[in-house]
């Protein structure tokens, strides 16, 4: 009986995947790798139709409703007729998804630039991070006259209070003869947006609003530790109830009596994730034979990322028989890769991840449970945007498998109040408003072009184009007074950058305390082990709880060094009232990039510091870039030799991103 039962449940496995295929390639056929016929939605057909007539297209879509499909037909579109296409996302990550997803379909023609990841870069399909398109639109625009589109996804991102500024000036100094195709969650002012992009470009952009998804979402919420269908509910009980603990192994357990696995639990802290998913191992969701696939494939995966040997992918290990796993950016990216290809298998049944995991990568579930609907925004606790919740909740429903959607949130009354319940689910998602703030960087590049016409450029901004004249000045005031400093300093003289100003332009976010250490002649004269310190230490941002370990001389020399200097920095930024400050130099990983520059395992450095795994990859491939930026300014040759041995020292075994890409 078992047997017989196994087999049925493979056949309609089998039937479902099939009519995947065939919705969405029915009628395709590859003729030199296009692909043609596909059966589109009505948003996306419409979308397409505009493409196909020549116009410029914004995309504001719901997660989850195929927004992906439109961007492939330009792909497809661009390689049928020759011309080349870049396509920018908001991080890393989804980066190097999007170009594994693409080469799968398109090979050769795909190629991938951001910054620690340089593959195939004269490829038609050029996948980048927005910061690269920026800089590339600022500094070598020639170099783009080759690409005919330009996709950007996410462009949300916008109103990022650290980086919308950079998909702000890509947009404004977007080359006349690229067209644009963006895709967006769904916001209100997509029109307002529309409107502002036509006015600087003076070509009409046409707008695609789709608000309904493919699969319906239905809401559900865990009160008092009980299952409730509906907002109403949640109030009746009122906040004066003795509260009764929402148990998540309830939840759970009810989730998986009721069919509704696979799921993605949300949580916001990477601690909770990994406790949750420990919590839950009463449970085993796999029968037989998946336990021995799952087995299997995890020991593939392993062997194929060569992780066999390490010790964090040998913990996961009793999740994952369990079909249990847990997600985030704490943890080795080559691990992460293989839990998220262990998902899309269909044998994990409850994945405990942060919030990154919602933002573009494909691994939608049957259900999304949110721990909590209150979040940290930087320098404060808030209860969730409306926009964060619904990219976090439009995981929930697999197109073509799902009829509906299931989401779960549990709630303490306590804490979150029917009102801010509310307006989370059902309130309207927040406007995109600019953050605009440009670098010293980019007002350098832009006054080696305009001079003291510079002023003039503001008025494109998006910034500008929302705010009221008290908001303008005081923007355009700013502007006036970073150019001033810059003249102070002595980055600007005679209306043309200095050499000093010419290396400051290269530099995007770092660049006056490393400018300043250039002309004093410190960079320069730094060993390897010393530039590797340095610039490890100007990208890393401690957490609250992080610590400063005991540094070594060299460390505690190169620390005095940088804080007399940004002393110096800070002290004229004060007076021209410029905020935020330049980046501070944080050396917390020193004894790590000291232990691995003398060719240390990275178990073994590890010992170093209270810093996750992921983190410290993330921060070397990070100061990887930095130096890989440094050898593109005015230094001397033998000062750039000794970055790129750094850099081979450095980017190998697990630091190196392109080997897990080219893997």
């Amino acid at each position: 009986m078992f047997f017989l039962h196994f087999i049925s449940l493979c056949i309609i496995d089998i039937f479902i995947s099939y009519i995947i295929i065939v919705r969405k390639y029915f009628f395709i056929f590859r003729k030199k790798g296009i692909m043609v016929g596909m059966i589109y939605d009505p948003f996306q057909e419409k979308a397409i139709n505009y493409i196909k007539e020549g116009y410029s297209v914004i995309v504001s879509a719901p997660t989850g409703a195929g927004k992906t499909v439109i961007a492939e037909h330009v792909i497809n579109d661009c390689l049928a007729k020759g011309t080349k296409a870049i396509y920018t996302a908001p991080i890393k990550a989804l980066s190097n998804q999007k170009f594994r997803d693409f080469q799968e379909n398109f090979k050769d023609h795909i190629g991938i630039l951001t910054g620690d990841v340089t593959i195939n870069p004269a490829a038609s399909i050029l996948i980048m991070t927005t910061e690269i398109f920026r800089n590339k639109v600022l500094e070598e625009e020639t170099n783009l006259n080759e690409y005919s589109w330009i996709i950007f996804d996410e462009i949300h991102y916008l109103d990022d209070y650290e980086r919308g500024t950079v998909w702000e000036e890509s947009l404004i100094f977007l080359p006349p003869r690229m067209k644009m195709l963006a895709l967006s969650a769904t916001i209100p002012n997509i029109d307002e947006f529309a409107r502002w992009i036509e006015s600087i470009h003076k070509k009409p952009l046409k707008v695609i609003k789709e608000d309904k998804r493919p699969v319906p979402l239905h809401f559900f919420f865990q009160c008092h530790n009980k299952i409730l269908d509906n907002t109403i509910a949640i109030k009746n009980i009122g906040r004066h109830e003795q509260f009764k603990p929402n148990k998540p192994v309830g939840l759970i357990k009810y989730l998986f009596e009721n069919n509704k696995l696979p799921c993605i639990y949300f949580c916001f802290s990477r601690r909770h994730c990994e406790r949750l998913a420990e919590e839950i191992m009463c449970f085993d969701f796999l029968n037989y034979d998946e336990k021995q696939a799952i087995k299997t494939l995890y020991r593939e995966l392993r062997q194929r990322f060569d992780l066999l040997n390490e010790k964090s992918a040998e913990a996961m290990l009793p999740f994952v028989e369990k079909g249990i796993a847990f997600h985030h950016a704490g943890m080795m990216p080559t691990l992460k890769e293989v839990v998220e290809r262990l998902f899309t298998s269909r044998l994990i049944k409850v994945i405990f991840t942060t919030e990154t995991f919602a933002l573009g990568i494909n691994m939608p579930a049957r259900t999304v449970v949110f721990n909590e609907l209150r979040k940290f925004y930087g320098n404060f606790y808030s209860a969730l945007k409306t926009r964060d919740f619904y990219q976090m909740a439009g995981r929930a429903g697999r197109r073509g498998i799902d009829e509906e959607g299931f989401v779960y949130s549990r709630i303490n009354p306590h804490h979150t109040s029917g009102q801010e319940l509310n307006k989370i689910i059902y309130g309207t998602p927040e406007k995109v408003e600019s953050k605009f703030n440009a670098s010293y960087a980019t007002i350098l590049n832009l006054y080696s072009k305009y001079k003291e016409k510079l002023y003039e450029i503001y008025p494109l901004s998006f910034h500008y184009f929302q705010a009221n004249k008290h908001s303008r000045q005081k923007a355009l005031d700013l502007l006036y007074n970073k150019v001033r400093l810059l003249k102070d300093l002595g980055y600007i003289k005679n209306n043309s950058l200095t050499k000093k100003g010419e290396f400051a332009s290269k530099i995007y976010g770092y660049e006056l305390s490393l400018a300043e250490l250039y002309e004093r002649g410190i960079l320069e004269n730094l060993s390897e082990t010393e530039l590797g310190i340095l610039c490890l230490g100007l990208v890393f941002e401690p957490r609250k709880t992080s610590i400063l370990p005991k540094l070594s001389k060299t460390a505690k020399s190169i620390k005095n060094i940088t804080d007399t200097v940004l002393e110096i920095i800070e002290k004229s930024e004060r007076k021209m009232r410029i905020r935020p400050f330049s980046k501070r130099y944080y050396y917390h990983l020193s004894p790590c990039l000291e232990a691995w520059v003398r060719n240390e395992s990275f178990d073994n450095i590890l010992r170093h510091t209270d810093s996750d795994e992921g983190e410290i990859i993330r921060y070397f491939r990070m100061g990887v870039q930095i130096l890989r930026e440094l050898m593109d300014t005015p230094c001397s040759p033998e000062f750039k030799e000794k970055a790129l041995k750094l850099i081979r020292i450095i980017n190998r075994d697990i630091i190196d991103a392109e080997k897990q890409l080219r893997g």
